[in-house]
């Protein structure tokens, strides 16, 4: 199969451009969470290198004083960001016994009703997620320990709650119109 063919296509065109803008702010998120992962990754080798150094040489200190943190801001950021891909490409962990079951026309009946309930949930996790980030840029919070002011995480946070919402709404849109639902062709080892 071409890997450059939209899962779309069928799709009448303005939906299929609608469709096709969401599956690639999907990879973007994607690659943002990956980026967020390594970005963590590389902040705890740090620490770990700062606090071995600190053994034997005087002057280097015993830890990063924003490590903990920013670890926990990214570690954020790496679950919400990965969401939207990873729920396009099949990964999600999801109950199969009831879907195995049922015959095609109820499968995707069942898989347009959830979409749209995950999609409203995810909606309003998002929404409630801005909320809190604007509420904490008028107030001007910023945290105890760095001053890090706290709009910024929690805006990265919400951002990636919205793409994984448009995400669940293309899936409700693509579940109406009997297109695939997932594209194992974005996922790191290809099952087709």
């Amino acid at each position: 199969m071409d890997r450059t063919k939209s899962r779309n296509a069928a799709a009448p065109a303005p939906l299929r451009l609608l469709l096709d803008a969401i599956e690639r702010l999907g990879r973007l998120d994607g690659w943002i969470g990956a980026a967020c992962l390594v970005t963590l990754t590389l902040l705890m080798l740090a620490e770990i290198t700062v606090r071995a150094l600190s053994n034997f040489i005087s002057w280097v200190p015993a830890d990063i004083p924003v490590a903990w943190e920013y670890s926990s801001y990214l570690m954020a950021a790496c679950f919400t960001f990965g969401a939207a891909m990873t729920l396009r490409a099949g990964g999600h962990i999801r109950v199969t016994l009831v879907l195995g079951k049922l015959k095609p026309p109820a499968r995707r009946l069942l898989e347009i009703f959830a979409s749209l309930f995950a999609a409203l949930f995810v909606g309003f996790l998002s929404i409630a997620m801005a909320r809190f980030a604007w509420s904490a840029y008028e107030r001007g919070q910023t945290s105890i320990s760095s001053d890090t002011m706290l709009w910024i995480p929690e805006s990265v946070v919400a951002f990636g709650m919205v793409l994984l919402a448009l995400q669940f709404v293309a899936r409700f849109i693509q579940a109406l119109l009997g297109l695939p639902l997932e594209d194992h062709r974005i996922k790191a080892a290809p099952v087709e």
